[in-house]
């Protein structure tokens, strides 16, 4: 690096600085400050003198009345423009114009504004300044390959611009291409091409101080429209100091304190440089003086090498103790893995047992089930058959009992009769006798009808009591009936309701909390309270690739649906704090599964189940978030589960053949689950959570509903029917009841009529003998009849207690027929779980497994670099004694010591190199000390520079301050004396802190009234002050012309008139200058005088190429001139 590089800023500072101390009326452009061409500037000595005289608080402001005796311009006035195939015209000009005032004058078309516009861009304007477009390109006119624009400016007098080379005139072509480009030609006078540069058009502007883009030289309509007409203070402001190029000043300026800012920068990195710089004169010197020590070098050269020898050994051995520590560490982790190991295989036999044992049970109440069901028909039929025997036992004994009880009144009645034979005498009874026998054959005819009536309603009896007991069965099959529909339709009614309300949000189909869960969960992450933000439920994660499989998928997944995964345990309590404010105590809240989140989803791929026809639940599900994935495998193992539509074709794959490699399970599109020997139906027949359809869906849930509804309405009906059948049953059953004992009674009174008629006979013709024999024989009878009677009484007693044992072992086989089925259900989530955890438990023990392989090679391949490190430290310390055969003490590494050496050895051989040769080593020494000296003395000269300039630049801006101060009083005079031509007043307000400028007048008497703003004043009002304000800027802006475009569009006569009185007399004062005015009017009441040109355009014709305007005598006699 050369110090040199640090003066490269100093040049554009001088630049800058150049630019703000000269003429600020002139615009400069920094390139060509020091161009040779450029050496003359206008007016600089005279600036020189204020800024050395230093009177900057007073200015100077001079009106000059009556006709001024200036001269005509002689530098920098346009003396004609031509265009070709510029804008919509194929030819227009050349136009002459006169040194002083030009009226440019036609109707709307006729290419006023086309020589305004060619007149900026001739001269180098941008095409935006234009107003006009946005691009050179838009200029050529349409169906033309280019378009010319050709400028003659004046060069006379003494400050003429290389009047040698150009002579009177500078003719400046410009050719504009299609493509936007365009190129320059610089021609003399003669028309030779003296320049195709720009720089040098450039140069000339700038000697003539012509600005193209400021509003006092050249004001357009929409520059007007932008700064004049604008009701924005701000953009007045920015208008003024455009206009008195203080804008360009300003950022003159702040140039200069960023290339200063740049120069400080470089010095920085001089005293970076000059530090590099010392240290290589010190290293040179070190070098000179190192020469007389190159024996000693030599010396610790060798003492260096013993060092390194015994640093290398030293280096070995830490080496080999680090690796007999990582070895030690690794055994110990070694045992730690075992013991893990012998763990995990404990819980995976628990796990497996426990699996088992829910499977062996599950399988025992399946057998006991099917086992029970024939013993429970068995039973139902062996108590319909007691009861049955048991009532016909029951007949038999009151038979029984009422054939004693007749027994009993006939041996009353015959030991009566005994006893009134032995008392009576009498013989004369026969009539009597003869009226009994009547009676008695009438009694025994209507005891036999009596008797088929009996066994008549008997029959009857026992048809309404095995009516009534099948209508009680019935009701109670059908209360149970109804209380399971009302369950299934209470179910429905909710799960309805779910599905409307997942119709605005399907997370509701997850529980009605699940939004403003997960509303509280992103609140919460944003606040920090989580490391990695919970997912779930996880059922809203993953998407069906076919909606045929969602009750299969929801009924392998089930609870996992509502799930939600954490990243640790700490988030899982602060989830669990969350749920807490959703879900009340003893409610069900959904499973957080806490597992490290992954980026990657597992590869399964060597465990999966595979089938060329069905899929796995992973491959039928699309899941984005590889953390769901990796946690339905750990919990579910999806990879292995497979789909199968059908149900005889699942049972075919699953359990007719051997089951597909690594499939532990399947589940049908009924949601039925099949192992290899089980089949479990599935509960539901819809899906709850999957469903894309959620209209038919609801639709088909809403028929559901109604038809629940309808199957209660149609139960309850017939519970009713069966109801009044038995109140009927049972009132027909006392009925018959009744009458059944009422026949009995009549029975009985007939048949013991009957046998006290038999009995009574008349005393004379009785034999006494006779009766007594028949009451012996009645009384035997009696006893015969009363053990018969016993008997059957012992047998009905024993038939009800075998009919009450047959009934409660039937109730009995039903409740446990029953409670198997309850039981059953919640075996199966065990079983699904225990299979999950028997799952978990395998993947956990080849998890250490194979971290136990990784870590036993890991730990193999370390002591198989234990050993080669020993072997290396043999070799070492048997180099290191034939080095330096003593064991020395090395505190320094060996990486030190090896830089250590090298350095020494490239110094021993630089001095070998160098030996003999002390005049070259002086000599560099010399040179690197001379240049750090010199831009030592650089940097600190630079130092000195940016004080002063800093120094400089606060004083020139003061006298910039002054200078804006001056001009804007100047503004204000020459505004205020403009305006009292009409008896106006007005002020004008700067307020240079805020950029804004406020002009208010007033028509009228001037004191008398209040000021008004601009936009209170009337149309030709507000121009004629508008016009008062541009007056005022030209009083005090430099240019060698001034170009106007329709200045008095928007006055009225009298205003027009007096503005264009006003222009004019400031034209006469000032015949130095160039006027060149745009405007539709016809100028025909201006004054005849040979300083005013009027060029009057034509509208132009259909065919016509170029537009002709014809000149007044005035303007032929000045051209003759």
């Amino acid at each position: 690096m050369n110090g040199t590089i640090i003066w490269m800023p100093v040049l554009d500072l001088l630049h800058c600085y150049s630019n703000v101390c000269s003429d600020p009326m002139a615009k400069r452009k920094e390139e060509n400050f020091f161009s040779p061409e450029n050496a003359k500037r206008p007016r600089q000595e005279e600036l020189d003198d204020f800024d050395k005289d230093g009177d900057e608080d007073e200015c100077t402001v001079s009106f000059t009345n009556g006709t001024s005796t200036l001269t005509a311009a002689e530098v920098g006035i346009i003396e004609s423009i031509q265009l070709k195939n510029f804008m919509c015209h194929s030819m227009l000009g050349p136009f002459k114009f006169g040194s002083n005032v030009n009226f440019v004058v036609g109707n709307n078309g006729s290419g006023k504004s086309a020589v305004l516009t060619a007149l900026i861009v001739g001269l180098g304007g941008k095409a935006v300044a234009t107003n006009r477009g946005s691009s050179l390109k838009g200029f050529v006119k349409d169906g033309q390959n280019s378009a010319d624009i050709s400028i003659t400016l004046r060069n006379r007098g003494d400050d003429a611009y290389r009047a040698n080379v150009y002579g009177n005139s500078i003719v400046v072509q410009q050719h504009i291409s299609m493509d936007g480009s365009r190129s320059y030609k610089l021609k003399s006078e003669t028309g030779t091409v003296v320049s195709t540069r720009k720089e040098e058009l450039i140069a000339i502007l700038d000697h003539f101080n012509i600005q193209v883009d400021n509003p006092v030289s050249v004001l357009t309509q929409e520059m007007s429209k932008q700064f004049l007409q604008s009701k924005n203070e701000g953009d007045k402001y920015k208008f003024f100091m455009k206009a008195t190029q203080l804008e360009q000043m300003k950022e003159d300026y702040s140039y200069i304190m960023e290339t200063k800012e740049r120069t400080k920068e470089q010095i920085n990195q001089g005293e970076e440089r000059l530090t590099e710089l010392k240290r290589q004169c010190l290293e040179k010197e070190e070098r000179f003086q190192s020469i007389a020590g190159l024996s000693t070098m030599k010396t610790n050269l060798e003492y260096l090498k013993h060092e390194m020898a015994w640093a290398v050994v030293n280096e070995i051995e830490k080496q080999l103790n680090a690796i007999r520590d990582n070895i030690k560490i690794g055994e110990d982790r070694a045992a730690r893995l075992d013991r893990k190991m012998e763990e995990q295989q404990v819980r995976l036999n628990e796990a497996e047992k426990k699996y088992k044992d829910i499977q062996d049970k599950l399988e025992k109440i399946s057998q006991e089930t099917d086992a029970r069901a024939p013993e429970c028909m068995a039973l139902k039929t062996d108590v319909t058959a007691k009861k049955r025997v048991y009532n016909e036992a029951e007949v038999l004994y009151n038979r029984s009992l009422n054939e004693y009880r007749a027994l009993m009144k006939d041996d009353e009645q015959l030991c009566k009769r005994i006893e009134e034979l032995k008392k009576s005498t009498d013989q004369s009874l026969e009539p009597e006798r003869l009226e009994r026998q009547k009676k008695i054959s009438w009694l025994k005819e209507r005891v036999k009808a009596l008797q088929d009536q009996e066994s008549s309603i008997n029959q009857e009896i026992e048809q309404f009591q095995q009516a009534i007991e099948k209508d009680k069965e019935e009701r109670i099959r059908i209360k149970r009936e109804e209380l399971d529909v009302k369950h299934t339709l209470s179910y429905n009614q909710r799960q309805l309701k779910e599905l409307k309300d997942s119709k605005t949000d399907r997370l509701k189909r997850f529980g009605p909390h699940v939004p403003a869960l997960l509303e509280a969960i992103d609140d919460a992450y944003r606040r920090g309270h989580f490391t990695c933000k919970p997912v779930g439920p996880l059922g809203a994660c993953i998407h069906l690739r076919d909606p045929e499989l969602a009750l299969a998928i929801e009924s392998c997944l089930k609870g996992l649906l509502q799930a939600y995964c954490c990243h640790n345990h700490a988030d899982e309590r602060v989830l669990q704090a969350l749920m807490e404010r959703f879900y009340s105590r003893g409610t069900s809240r959904p499973q957080i599964i806490v597992s490290e989140f992954r980026n990657e989803m597992y590869d399964v791929r060597h465990r999966a189940a595979y089938h060329p026809e069905f899929p796995t639940v992973l491959t039928a599900l699309e899941i984005d978030n590889a953390v769901v994935a990796n946690s339905l495998i750990d919990m579910r193992s999806i990879e292995t589960v497979l789909l199968i539509k059908n149900n005889s074709v699942a049972r075919a794959v699953m359990q007719s053949q051997k089951p597909p490699k690594n499939c532990r399970e399947a589940f049908t599109a009924d949601g039925d689950q099949v192992f290899a020997g089980r089949y479990y139906s599935s509960e539901n027949t819809r899906p709850k959570f999957l469903s894309k359809d959620v209209d038919s869906e609801i639709s088909d849930l809403e028929n559901e509903v109604e038809n629940k509804k309808a199957q209660i309405v149609n139960l309850q009906q017939h519970l009713s029917a069966l109801e009044k059948d038995i109140k009927h049953n049972e009132e027909f059953l006392r009925r018959r009841q009744i009458h059944y004992r009422e026949l009995k009674v009549k029975i009985t009174e007939s048949i013991s009529e009957i046998r006290e008629l038999e009995n009574i006979e008349e005393h004379q013709s009785v034999d006494i003998a006779t009766l007594e024999d028949e009451a012996q024989e009645n009384k035997i009878k009696m006893k015969m009849v009363e053990k018969n009677m016993e008997q059957q009484k012992e047998n009905m007693e024993h038939l009800k207690s075998l009919k009450i044992e047959a009934e409660n072992k039937y109730d009995s086989i039903k409740q446990k027929i029953s409670q198997l089925s309850d039981l059953a259900d919640p075996l199966k989530d065990e079983l699904n779980l225990a299979d999950s955890e028997v799952d978990n438990q395998k993947r956990g023990k080849r998890h250490y497994e194979e971290k136990q392989k990784e870590h036993l090679d890991t730990l193999n391949k370390k002591k198989r670099e234990l050993n080669m490190k020993e072997k290396e430290l043999e070799e070492k310390m048997s180099q290191a004694r034939q080095i330096c055969p003593e064991r020395i003490e090395v505190k320094k590494s060996a990486s030190i010591l090896d830089k250590e050496i090298n350095r020494l050895r490239q110094k021993i051989q630089a001095e070998h190199a160098s030996h003999g040769d002390r005049e070259e080593i002086m000599r560099q020494y010399q040179e690197a000390r001379e240049t750090y000296l010199d831009l030592d003395n650089k940097v600190r000269t630079l130092k000195r520079f940016i004080k002063l300039l800093e120094e400089i630049m606060t004083h020139r801006y003061k006298t910039y301050q002054q200078f804006r101060r001056c001009l804007t009083l100047r503004c204000k005079l020459y505004f205020d004396n403009l305006l009292s031509q009409r008896a106006y007043c007005g002020k004008m307000n700067f307020d240079h802190k805020n950029e804004t400028l406020s002009i208010s007048v007033q028509p009228g008497e001037g004191n008398r009234a209040a000021f008004n703003d601009m936009r209170a004043l009337s149309g030709g009002e507000r121009s004629f002050s508008t016009v008062c304000f541009i007056l005022s800027l030209w009083s005090i802006a430099e240019s060698p012309f001034r170009c106007l475009d329709e200045f008095d569009v928007y006055m009225d006569m009298v205003n027009r008139r007096i503005a264009m009185d006003m222009i004019l007399k400031m034209a006469d004062s000032q015949r130095f200058r160039q006027f060149i005015l745009l405007t539709p009017q016809s100028m025909s009441s201006l004054p005849s005088s040979k300083l005013i040109r009027i060029l009057r355009m034509s509208d132009p014709e259909r065919g016509q190429t170029t537009l002709p305007f014809r000149p007044v005598g005035q303007e032929e006699e000045e051209d003759r001139s």
